[in-house]
């Protein structure tokens, strides 16, 4: 199991951008693929970015794609998820995940999950 640790959240004004961190506990943290998913009040969990262990390849849900972008910095076991021209929809808890199985489009994918951070986004 890998330590996953989100930070960036907050409240942003639609239009606006945020930037999430997610910081991993693992050595090896370099041949992970990780991941961001996300979960409103009331709907269920949605995948929506991830990221392969080189960051060669990336993955993003239609939702998101062309205003989200994921990176990663394996000097730093960190992985971010920069959120650009956010909307009210965008509203939810998101979750740092990673895997260990190199896929990395789907929930399935990812053993590991963070304890998430609230982005809040007002009209």
């Amino acid at each position: 199991q890998v330590r996953l640790v989100e930070s960036g959240g907050g409240l942003v004004q639609a239009g606006g951008s945020l930037r999430l961190s997610c910081a991993a506990s693992e050595r090896s943290f370099r041949t992970l693929a990780m991941g961001w998913s996300r979960q409103a009040p009331g709907k269920e969990r949605e995948f929506v970015v991830g990221i392969s262990a080189s960051g060669l390849g990336t993955y993003y849900a239609n939702s998101v794609k062309g205003r989200f972008t994921i990176s990663r910095d394996n000097a730093k076991n960190t992985v971010y998820l920069q959120m650009n021209s956010l909307k009210p929809e965008d509203t939810a808890v998101y979750y740092c995940a990673a895997s260990k199985i190199g896929y990395y489009t789907k929930s399935a994918d990812f053993g590991s999950w963070g304890q998430g951070t609230q982005v809040t986004v007002s009209s």
